[in-house]
């Protein structure tokens, strides 16, 4: 198994961070990014973007090292 790199952990920050808000938004009805940086402002919009990436990233890494483990 590889380490992460720095994106790699970057990520993974961004997507505990992501998770750990919906977690607050869907038990407690409370939005922290928003309640931070403010409702829809564009740096709450480039935390959640930013998040999405992340997710992206994590996804797109995720299936490239599924396809090589097949491939061994």
């Amino acid at each position: 198994m590889k380490k992460k790199g720095p994106v790699g952990w970057i990520a993974f920050i961004l997507l505990l961070i992501g998770g750990l808000n919906w977690g607050l938004v869907g038990f407690f009805k409370f939005d922290l990014v928003a309640a931070i940086f403010g409702d829809m402002t564009t740096l709450s919009r480039i935390v959640y973007d930013l998040v999405g990436l992340a997710a992206l990233y994590m996804i797109v890494k995720k299936a490239m090292v599924m396809g090589e483990e097949k491939t061994e």
